[in-house]
């Protein structure tokens, strides 16, 4: 009898796709084995408390800040004791960033990198040659770029959380300073960071606040030329590949801030296996394999992943294959800087944006903006998930 396993996955063609493809050749290798991956949308994979997932999935594809309610509430398995330690070891040792170190917590390892992504620069090299607008490299540049209007961002909610972090985490010069007991960051750092964000979304159309990284790739690979060019935003590989959207678009780092790249916030994707999980041996199989150096660099990135072992960034046959997306954002994944994640983060998450949103699209009362930010900071670090 055949040993049976089920997966939760999210739905697009860089979370699904790469995994069923790794997957059906691995039960082709291991006939008696079967693994059914389901699929959940962008929203519930960023919101959905993975306790509710883990109560019928064996795999769970997680957002690294669920790892602090995981560690607490026990619905995922720690690593360490059910793989070698050797595979844990080249895990870490071949992360792409800080991807590894993303799912540990506790000296707990609850997932690994499957994948690894982190806001970086997107353009349309047809549209800012037709501009005549060169790709900005500092932040004085891209104000520049984006006075002339075509500039976009990924600035639903979430998102303008997000950015606010890297904001902070480059104006602070990393997170030691940042998410202390009763604020975010401190207070000028915090008020420069909106600001900062402020500047930005300023010179952009108003449709940035309603929009999300997939839809920022969207439009700038089809078939409109109005906008060209994107500062940060999550990269999705798909879209540097040619067939997959009407044009084929470029990355690059980010811009500098002063004295080195924006901070990104880190991103990507963890594999976990659910403390309900009944065949261990036969699950932790499958996650050597789906996350072997080997794998990574053809099956999964062939079927349209985004690998998160760190030689499949740098592997030139991925790179020619990308239109150089790895290569060409490396040294800002390299330096992207990792939420909180605490027991608790996700109610800041769910809700922080839209007061960072508001102040964005009004610029009204900047210190009760900081105010309600922190009073929700202070508020999700005291109460558990």
């Amino acid at each position: 009898m055949a040993v049976e396993l089920t997966g939760m996955t999210w739905a697009h063609s860089r979370g699904y796709s790469p995994i069923v493809a790794v997957t059906q050749r691995y039960e082709e290798l291991h006939p008696n084995v079967r693994i059914t991956w389901e699929k959940r949308s962008l929203a519930d994979f960023e919101n959905q408390p993975v306790n509710q997932l883990a109560e019928r999935y064996d795999f769970l594809v997680i957002d690294h800040p669920w790892t602090g309610f995981g560690l607490a509430s026990g619905v995922v398995l720690p690593l360490e004791g059910l793989l070698p330690r050797a595979f844990l070891q080249d895990q870490a040792a071949h992360s792409a960033g800080r991807s590894y170190e993303s799912y540990t917590i506790g000296g707990h390892q609850l997932a690994l990198p499957i994948d690894a992504a982190t806001p970086i620069a997107v353009y349309r090299p047809d549209v800012m040659d037709r501009l005549d607008t060169p790709v900005p490299r500092t932040w004085e540049e891209l104000l520049s770029v984006a006075g002339k209007g075509h500039t976009i961002l990924a600035a639903a909610p979430l998102y303008t959380l997000l950015d606010f972090f890297m904001f902070c985490a480059t104006i602070a010069g990393g997170e030691d300073r940042l998410y202390l007991e009763e604020e975010i960051a401190p207070r000028e750092v915090a008020e420069e960071a909106l600001e900062r964000q402020r500047e930005l979304t300023s010179l952009c159309p108003e449709l940035i606040f309603q929009i999300n990284p997939i839809e920022v790739h969207e439009l700038l690979s089809g078939d409109g030329e109005e906008y060209g060019y994107c500062p940060f935003v999550f990269g999705y590989v798909n879209y540097f590949r040619p067939g997959y959207s009407r044009h084929v678009l470029k990355a690059a780092n980010v811009v500098a801030f002063r004295n080195g790249l924006l901070k990104t916030t880190l991103g990507g994707t963890g594999l976990a296996i659910s403390s309900r999980c009944g065949h261990l041996a036969e699950a932790t199989d499958f996650m050597q394999y789906a996350l072997s150096e080997e794998i990574q660099k053809t099956l999964y990135f062939d079927a349209g992943g985004q690998p998160g072992y760190s030689t499949a960034w740098t592997d030139p046959a991925v790179n020619r294959r990308s239109n150089g997306f790895f290569e060409d954002t490396w040294e800002t994944i390299c330096q992207a800087s990792m939420r909180p994640r605490y027991n608790g983060y996700m109610k800041l998450q769910d809700h922080g944006g839209v007061i960072v949103r508001e102040y964005l699209m009004t610029g009204r009362d900047l210190a009760g903006t900081l105010e309600k930010l922190n009073a929700l900071y202070r508020k999700s670090r005291r109460s558990a998930l």
